[in-house]
């Protein structure tokens, strides 16, 4: 019999891709690594689409994102979920990581891949 009054806590079906960088430690500033999307769209629930891409973060890292038009385009293509990414130092590297996803929602496209390629291209140049 299942119980009609569930706990709220225990084993979440959410996973997440983390693509790590590793950065020189001689360069080590940590809000140099920090930057997540900040997205402009126009409609409402399933016709909601992204108009710009920005990335809002106090570092480099940012300014430098912000400066690959390709790479705002290409993150503009894809659906919100995809195209809320956050890049955040960890202890001896960066990491890259969008939403939590379910098991049926979760995985990485090639167009995601590519994404997430060119900004650990802009990690390793700052």
């Amino acid at each position: 019999m299942q119980d009609p009054n569930p706990l709220p806590w225990g084993a979440q079906d959410r996973f997440q891709a983390h693509f790590i960088v590793r950065v020189d430690p001689f360069l080590w500033d940590v809000k140099n690594f920090v930057a997540k999307t900040k997205l402009t769209t126009q409609g409402h629930f399933g016709t909601k689409s992204i108009v710009k891409v920005e990335w809002d973060g106090p570092g480099k890292l940012s300014v430098k994102l912000n400066e690959d038009v390709e790479l705002n385009e290409m993150i503009a293509k894809q659906s919100i979920k995809d195209a809320t990414i956050y890049v955040e130092p960890t202890d001896s590297a960066v990491r890259i990581r969008g939403k939590w996803d379910n098991h049926i929602a979760f995985g990485i496209s090639k167009d995601l891949f590519e994404i997430y390629d060119k900004i650990a291209g802009h990690i390793k140049s700052v």
